[in-house]
């Protein structure tokens, strides 16, 4: 690949755009792309969690000129491409330890791409607690759980349902970003619904986040 930056020198935007485009760059988006839709796929097939709403975010960046002081790293790469998916679900807030306990259930399964399963004690806990079989998850005045996450693989939040007027709920995504130097695609799936419309159509919403995927990289 012939040089496109002067050594040492930022990636022009010309060039971002270029190498952004090459198929080299268009394949790994690709599949990186496929990977997140499978899994949300199996999210909404294998769990009693209804799928809604998939936001996805996608960006290539330049890299910077040579950082001489406090390094971020910006400096070694030519481009580098990154993806951000999440998926948004309705459903009952009425059976929500049903619903958790279907996602555990569905992670016990052999092959299964469902992270959390029956042998994550804390998970066990939640779907406990809103049985009311026992207190806050993470010990006394803790409050309501929120969240289960699993290093380097997926997160999921919910709406809190027991918590009153302080409770927290899952937030709309971010609007998509204007054009820039960088290289950017975003997408609201279906762009007609809104978190808020998922939460009135079924009582409560579980945000579901594919983790980051810095999908194509040119080292300087």
């Amino acid at each position: 690949m012939p040089a496109l930056v002067a050594c040492g020198g930022a990636t022009s935007e010309k060039a971002v755009r270029s190498l952004a485009g090459s198929s080299e760059a268009v394949k790994a988006r690709q599949e990186a792309e496929s990977w997140s839709r499978d899994t949300i796929a199996a999210w909404d097939t294998e769990t009693p969690l209804t799928l809604g709403l998939v936001a996805l975010e996608d960006e290539c960046a330049g890299g910077q000129a040579r950082e001489w002081f406090f390094p971020s790293g910006d400096d070694r790469y030519d481009i580098r491409c990154t993806m951000y998916v999440t998926a948004y679900f309705g459903a009952d807030p009425r059976r929500i330890a049903d619903t958790i306990d279907g996602v555990l259930a569905a992670g016990d399964r052999t092959g299964s791409s469902i992270p959390f399963a029956h042998d994550f004690s804390y998970a066990r806990t939640v779907v406990d607690y809103y049985r009311g079989k026992t207190g806050d998850p993470q010990g006394p005045g803790t409050g309501e759980p929120k969240e289960l996450f699993a290093a380097a693989t997926t997160t999921l939040n919910w709406d809190q349902v027991r918590s009153g007027d302080a409770r927290e709920l899952i937030e709309e995504p971010r609007p998509c970003a204007p054009p820039g130097p960088t290289v950017r695609r975003c997408l609201h799936e279906p762009t007609s619904t809104s978190v808020d419309d998922l939460r009135r159509e079924y009582g409560m919403v579980f945000k579901l986040t594919i983790p980051t995927q810095q999908y194509f990289t040119v080292w300087k």
